[in-house]
Protein backbone atom coordinates (compact mmCIF):
# COMPACT_ATOMS: atom_id res chain seq x y z
CA UNK A 1 0.00 0.00 0.00
CA UNK A 2 1.40 3.38 -1.04
CA UNK A 3 0.37 6.54 0.78
CA UNK A 4 1.46 10.14 1.35
CA UNK A 5 1.04 12.37 4.41
CA UNK A 6 -0.79 15.70 4.17
CA UNK A 7 1.59 18.54 5.07
CA UNK A 8 -0.96 20.40 7.17
CA UNK A 9 -0.67 20.19 10.97
CA UNK A 10 -3.73 18.14 12.07
CA UNK A 11 -4.29 20.63 14.90
CA UNK A 12 -5.34 23.21 12.29
CA UNK A 13 -7.76 21.04 10.35
CA UNK A 14 -7.13 20.01 6.79
CA UNK A 15 -5.69 21.89 3.85
CA UNK A 16 -8.54 20.41 1.81
CA UNK A 17 -11.46 21.25 4.06
CA UNK A 18 -12.10 21.37 7.82
CA UNK A 19 -13.55 18.27 9.41
CA UNK A 20 -17.31 18.23 9.44
CA UNK A 21 -18.97 18.91 12.76
CA UNK A 22 -21.07 16.17 14.30
CA UNK A 23 -24.32 17.85 15.31
CA UNK A 24 -26.72 16.57 17.92
CA UNK A 25 -30.42 16.14 17.21
CA UNK A 26 -32.28 19.44 17.07
CA UNK A 27 -35.61 18.02 18.31
CA UNK A 28 -36.47 15.71 21.19
CA UNK A 29 -39.56 14.16 22.74
CA UNK A 30 -39.76 15.30 26.35
CA UNK A 31 -41.78 13.89 29.24
CA UNK A 32 -41.40 16.10 32.33
CA UNK A 33 -43.85 14.36 34.69
CA UNK A 34 -41.37 11.73 35.86
CA UNK A 35 -40.41 12.94 39.32
CA UNK A 36 -43.09 15.61 39.79
CA UNK A 37 -45.83 17.18 37.64
CA UNK A 38 -44.76 20.06 35.39
CA UNK A 39 -46.96 22.49 37.32
CA UNK A 40 -45.09 21.69 40.54
CA UNK A 41 -41.55 21.78 39.20
CA UNK A 42 -39.05 23.39 41.56
CA UNK A 43 -35.29 23.18 42.17
CA UNK A 44 -34.43 19.99 44.06
CA UNK A 45 -32.08 20.41 47.01
CA UNK A 46 -29.54 17.73 47.95
CA UNK A 47 -31.12 15.16 50.24
CA UNK A 48 -29.39 14.66 53.62
CA UNK A 49 -30.56 11.03 53.46
CA UNK A 50 -28.66 10.33 50.23
CA UNK A 51 -25.14 9.17 51.10
CA UNK A 52 -22.40 9.48 48.48
CA UNK A 53 -21.22 6.20 46.96
CA UNK A 54 -18.28 4.36 48.50
CA UNK A 55 -16.32 4.76 45.27
CA UNK A 56 -16.76 6.89 42.15
CA UNK A 57 -15.31 5.57 38.89
CA UNK A 58 -14.69 8.21 36.23
CA UNK A 59 -14.45 6.99 32.62
CA UNK A 60 -13.05 9.14 29.85
CA UNK A 61 -11.29 8.84 26.53
CA UNK A 62 -9.08 11.01 24.35
CA UNK A 63 -8.34 10.95 20.63
CA UNK A 64 -5.78 12.65 18.44
CA UNK A 65 -5.36 12.70 14.68
CA UNK A 66 -1.66 12.11 14.06
CA UNK A 67 -1.79 12.76 10.30
CA UNK A 68 -4.09 12.89 7.33
CA UNK A 69 -2.83 10.56 4.65
CA UNK A 70 -3.67 9.74 1.05
CA UNK A 71 -3.88 6.11 -0.03
CA UNK A 72 -3.08 5.52 -3.70
CA UNK A 73 -5.43 3.39 -5.74
CA UNK A 74 -3.98 -0.08 -6.46
CA UNK A 75 -1.95 -0.69 -9.60
CA UNK A 76 -4.15 -2.11 -12.35
CA UNK A 77 -3.71 -5.61 -13.75
CA UNK A 78 -1.90 -4.23 -16.80
CA UNK A 79 0.56 -2.31 -14.61
CA UNK A 80 -0.99 1.13 -15.08
CA UNK A 81 0.13 3.57 -12.36
CA UNK A 82 -2.85 4.96 -10.38
CA UNK A 83 -3.69 8.64 -10.63
CA UNK A 84 -6.29 8.81 -7.87
CA UNK A 85 -5.89 8.66 -4.09
CA UNK A 86 -8.26 8.25 -1.15
CA UNK A 87 -7.98 10.43 1.99
CA UNK A 88 -7.60 8.68 5.34
CA UNK A 89 -6.84 9.43 8.99
CA UNK A 90 -4.07 8.05 11.16
CA UNK A 91 -5.12 8.49 14.77
CA UNK A 92 -4.26 7.50 18.32
CA UNK A 93 -6.95 7.04 20.95
CA UNK A 94 -7.11 5.88 24.55
CA UNK A 95 -9.59 5.35 27.36
CA UNK A 96 -9.16 4.89 31.08
CA UNK A 97 -10.87 4.73 34.45
CA UNK A 98 -9.83 6.55 37.61
CA UNK A 99 -11.29 5.51 40.96
CA UNK A 100 -11.92 7.99 43.77
CA UNK A 101 -12.69 6.57 47.20
CA UNK A 102 -12.57 8.71 50.32
CA UNK A 103 -9.63 11.08 49.97
CA UNK A 104 -7.66 8.76 47.65
CA UNK A 105 -7.69 8.17 43.92
CA UNK A 106 -5.85 5.87 41.55
CA UNK A 107 -5.86 4.79 37.92
CA UNK A 108 -7.76 1.53 37.60
CA UNK A 109 -7.00 0.76 33.99
CA UNK A 110 -6.26 2.25 30.58
CA UNK A 111 -6.20 1.05 26.99
CA UNK A 112 -4.52 2.69 24.01
CA UNK A 113 -4.94 2.07 20.28
CA UNK A 114 -3.66 3.45 16.97
CA UNK A 115 -5.74 3.17 13.84
CA UNK A 116 -5.92 3.95 10.13
CA UNK A 117 -9.44 4.98 9.08
CA UNK A 118 -10.18 4.89 5.37
CA UNK A 119 -12.83 4.03 2.79
CA UNK A 120 -10.18 2.35 0.60
CA UNK A 121 -10.97 -1.35 0.23
CA UNK A 122 -7.28 -2.23 -0.08
CA UNK A 123 -6.15 -0.30 3.02
CA UNK A 124 -3.79 -2.31 5.24
CA UNK A 125 -2.05 -1.71 8.54
CA UNK A 126 0.66 0.94 8.55
CA UNK A 127 3.74 -0.18 10.45
CA UNK A 128 6.12 2.49 11.73
CA UNK A 129 9.09 2.46 14.06
CA UNK A 130 6.82 3.86 16.82
CA UNK A 131 4.03 1.33 16.37
CA UNK A 132 1.37 0.07 13.99
CA UNK A 133 -1.87 1.73 12.85
CA UNK A 134 -4.56 -0.93 12.48
CA UNK A 135 -6.63 -0.50 9.32
CA UNK A 136 -10.36 0.10 9.82
CA UNK A 137 -12.54 0.15 6.72
CA UNK A 138 -15.20 2.88 6.76
CA UNK A 139 -18.23 2.66 4.49
CA UNK A 140 -18.06 5.33 1.77
CA UNK A 141 -20.71 8.04 1.94
CA UNK A 142 -23.38 7.85 -0.74
CA UNK A 143 -24.96 11.23 -0.09
CA UNK A 144 -25.64 13.27 -3.20
CA UNK A 145 -23.05 16.00 -3.54
CA UNK A 146 -21.01 14.66 -0.63
CA UNK A 147 -17.59 16.25 -0.69
CA UNK A 148 -14.27 15.86 1.10
CA UNK A 149 -15.67 17.43 4.27
CA UNK A 150 -18.41 14.79 4.47
CA UNK A 151 -15.84 12.05 4.00
CA UNK A 152 -13.63 13.43 6.76
CA UNK A 153 -16.69 13.65 9.02
CA UNK A 154 -17.40 9.95 8.34
CA UNK A 155 -13.83 9.02 9.21
CA UNK A 156 -13.98 11.13 12.37
CA UNK A 157 -17.22 9.43 13.41
CA UNK A 158 -15.65 6.01 12.84
CA UNK A 159 -12.75 7.04 15.07
CA UNK A 160 -15.21 8.20 17.74
CA UNK A 161 -17.03 4.86 17.63
CA UNK A 162 -13.78 2.97 18.16
CA UNK A 163 -13.00 5.24 21.10
CA UNK A 164 -16.43 4.51 22.55
CA UNK A 165 -15.77 0.78 22.23
CA UNK A 166 -12.62 0.89 24.33
CA UNK A 167 -14.25 3.27 26.83
CA UNK A 168 -16.94 0.65 27.41
CA UNK A 169 -14.42 -2.20 27.57
CA UNK A 170 -12.27 -0.29 30.05
CA UNK A 171 -15.28 0.53 32.23
CA UNK A 172 -16.46 -3.10 32.24
CA UNK A 173 -12.98 -4.29 33.16
CA UNK A 174 -12.79 -1.80 36.02
CA UNK A 175 -16.11 -3.07 37.36
CA UNK A 176 -14.75 -6.63 37.36
CA UNK A 177 -12.20 -5.63 40.00
CA UNK A 178 -14.46 -3.50 42.18
CA UNK A 179 -12.99 -5.02 45.32
CA UNK A 180 -9.81 -3.07 44.60
CA UNK A 181 -11.61 0.26 44.48
CA UNK A 182 -12.00 0.77 48.20
CA UNK A 183 -15.58 -0.58 48.16
CA UNK A 184 -14.77 -4.20 48.93
CA UNK A 185 -17.20 -4.39 51.85
CA UNK A 186 -20.04 -3.18 49.61
CA UNK A 187 -19.15 -4.23 46.06
CA UNK A 188 -22.29 -2.58 44.64
CA UNK A 189 -21.65 0.73 46.39
CA UNK A 190 -20.04 2.58 43.50
CA UNK A 191 -21.05 5.04 40.80
CA UNK A 192 -19.75 4.95 37.23
CA UNK A 193 -19.47 8.45 35.74
CA UNK A 194 -18.96 8.45 31.97
CA UNK A 195 -17.68 11.71 30.55
CA UNK A 196 -20.15 12.36 27.74
CA UNK A 197 -23.48 10.85 26.70
CA UNK A 198 -24.41 7.43 28.01
CA UNK A 199 -25.50 6.19 24.58
CA UNK A 200 -24.37 2.64 23.89
CA UNK A 201 -23.49 2.10 27.55
CA UNK A 202 -26.94 2.19 29.15
CA UNK A 203 -26.59 -1.47 30.14
CA UNK A 204 -23.74 -0.75 32.55
CA UNK A 205 -25.04 -0.88 36.15
CA UNK A 206 -25.04 2.21 38.38
CA UNK A 207 -23.86 4.39 35.48
CA UNK A 208 -24.54 8.02 34.60
CA UNK A 209 -23.51 10.13 31.62
CA UNK A 210 -21.95 13.50 32.36
CA UNK A 211 -22.44 16.23 29.72
CA UNK A 212 -20.35 19.36 30.32
CA UNK A 213 -21.52 21.61 27.48
CA UNK A 214 -24.85 22.41 25.86
CA UNK A 215 -25.66 22.81 22.17
CA UNK A 216 -29.41 23.11 22.52
CA UNK A 217 -32.16 23.35 25.10
CA UNK A 218 -34.66 20.58 25.66
CA UNK A 219 -37.18 21.79 28.23
CA UNK A 220 -40.22 23.98 27.53
CA UNK A 221 -39.43 27.68 28.02
CA UNK A 222 -41.24 27.99 31.35
CA UNK A 223 -39.27 25.04 32.79
CA UNK A 224 -36.01 25.80 31.04
CA UNK A 225 -35.87 29.18 32.84
CA UNK A 226 -35.49 27.26 36.10
CA UNK A 227 -32.10 25.90 35.00
CA UNK A 228 -30.51 29.37 35.17
CA UNK A 229 -31.91 29.90 38.68
CA UNK A 230 -30.44 26.75 40.20
CA UNK A 231 -28.20 27.27 43.22
CA UNK A 232 -24.96 25.27 43.61
CA UNK A 233 -25.87 21.68 44.46
CA UNK A 234 -29.44 22.00 43.24
CA UNK A 235 -30.85 20.11 40.28
CA UNK A 236 -33.98 20.10 38.18
CA UNK A 237 -36.49 17.29 38.56
CA UNK A 238 -35.80 14.26 36.40
CA UNK A 239 -37.36 14.21 32.92
CA UNK A 240 -37.40 11.63 30.12
CA UNK A 241 -35.84 12.62 26.81
CA UNK A 242 -36.14 10.78 23.53
CA UNK A 243 -34.17 11.47 20.37
CA UNK A 244 -32.66 8.58 18.45
CA UNK A 245 -32.49 6.92 21.88
CA UNK A 246 -34.24 7.39 25.23
CA UNK A 247 -32.77 8.33 28.60
CA UNK A 248 -33.68 9.93 31.91
CA UNK A 249 -31.87 13.20 32.47
CA UNK A 250 -31.63 16.24 34.74
CA UNK A 251 -29.65 19.49 35.03
CA UNK A 252 -27.32 20.07 37.99
CA UNK A 253 -25.40 23.17 39.01
CA UNK A 254 -21.91 22.63 40.37
CA UNK A 255 -20.29 24.91 42.95
CA UNK A 256 -18.18 27.66 41.42
CA UNK A 257 -17.78 31.37 40.91
CA UNK A 258 -20.93 33.32 39.94
CA UNK A 259 -21.29 33.95 36.24
CA UNK A 260 -23.74 33.59 33.39
CA UNK A 261 -27.12 31.99 34.13
CA UNK A 262 -25.94 28.58 32.93
CA UNK A 263 -22.45 28.85 34.39
CA UNK A 264 -21.51 25.60 36.13
CA UNK A 265 -24.59 23.77 34.86
CA UNK A 266 -24.14 20.19 33.62
CA UNK A 267 -26.62 17.68 32.32
CA UNK A 268 -26.61 14.19 33.80
CA UNK A 269 -28.38 11.18 32.33
CA UNK A 270 -29.09 7.52 33.08
CA UNK A 271 -30.81 4.62 31.34
CA UNK A 272 -34.46 4.92 30.34
CA UNK A 273 -35.44 1.42 31.52
CA UNK A 274 -34.49 1.92 35.17
CA UNK A 275 -37.22 2.01 37.85
CA UNK A 276 -38.24 5.48 38.96
CA UNK A 277 -36.82 4.92 42.45
CA UNK A 278 -33.40 4.00 41.01
CA UNK A 279 -33.40 7.00 38.69
CA UNK A 280 -34.10 9.39 41.57
CA UNK A 281 -31.46 7.64 43.68
CA UNK A 282 -28.85 8.18 40.94
CA UNK A 283 -29.92 11.81 40.61
CA UNK A 284 -29.46 12.25 44.34
CA UNK A 285 -26.05 10.59 44.25
CA UNK A 286 -24.95 12.94 41.49
CA UNK A 287 -25.77 15.83 43.83
CA UNK A 288 -24.01 14.17 46.72
CA UNK A 289 -20.69 13.53 45.01
CA UNK A 290 -20.04 15.45 41.76
CA UNK A 291 -19.73 18.88 43.36
CA UNK A 292 -16.83 17.57 45.45
CA UNK A 293 -14.74 17.21 42.31
CA UNK A 294 -15.65 20.51 40.62
CA UNK A 295 -12.53 22.31 39.34
CA UNK A 296 -11.44 25.86 40.11
CA UNK A 297 -10.97 28.53 37.45
CA UNK A 298 -7.30 29.14 38.24
CA UNK A 299 -6.55 25.44 37.65
CA UNK A 300 -8.77 24.61 34.68
CA UNK A 301 -10.11 26.84 31.90
CA UNK A 302 -13.19 24.59 31.69
CA UNK A 303 -14.09 24.99 35.37
CA UNK A 304 -16.11 23.96 37.19
CA UNK A 305 -17.55 21.42 34.72
CA UNK A 306 -14.26 19.69 33.93
CA UNK A 307 -14.04 17.68 37.14
CA UNK A 308 -10.58 17.17 38.65
CA UNK A 309 -10.55 13.37 38.15
CA UNK A 310 -11.58 13.77 34.51
CA UNK A 311 -8.96 16.46 33.89
CA UNK A 312 -6.26 14.34 35.49
CA UNK A 313 -7.31 11.26 33.53
CA UNK A 314 -7.23 13.23 30.25
CA UNK A 315 -3.67 14.40 30.96
CA UNK A 316 -2.52 10.87 31.75
CA UNK A 317 -4.13 9.42 28.62
CA UNK A 318 -2.67 12.13 26.36
CA UNK A 319 0.75 11.39 27.83
CA UNK A 320 0.28 7.72 26.94
CA UNK A 321 -0.55 8.62 23.33
CA UNK A 322 3.08 9.64 22.86
CA UNK A 323 4.85 12.60 21.29
CA UNK A 324 2.80 13.76 18.26
CA UNK A 325 5.85 15.14 16.46
CA UNK A 326 7.71 11.85 16.84
CA UNK A 327 4.70 9.89 15.62
CA UNK A 328 4.27 12.22 12.65
CA UNK A 329 7.92 11.84 11.64
CA UNK A 330 7.58 8.06 11.90
CA UNK A 331 4.57 8.14 9.58
CA UNK A 332 6.46 10.28 7.08
CA UNK A 333 9.36 7.84 7.16
CA UNK A 334 7.02 4.89 6.67
CA UNK A 335 5.36 6.58 3.68
CA UNK A 336 8.73 7.00 1.98
CA UNK A 337 9.46 3.29 2.40
CA UNK A 338 6.04 2.24 1.09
Amino acid sequence: MRFAVDGWDPAYGSGMEAEGEILTESTATISVDIEMPAGKWRPVDPSPDCAPPGAVLFVDGVRRVEARVWIDDPVSADGEVPTEATPALCASYAAGVICCSGDRSHLVGAQMRRGLFSTAAHATDIVTRTGSYTAHRVAATTAVGAGPGSLMASLSQALQRRLGDIEMATAAEARSITHKHGADKHPDDDLLVIDGPLRGRQHLPRAIGYIKSHRTTYLPDELNAMVGRLEPGQRTPVFLMGTSWDRHTWYLRLPGEPGAPWSGVVRVECAADLPKTEVIRLAGQSQACLGKYASAAYKDSRSPQNLYPIGGLERELRHRLGDPKLLYRALRAASIRA
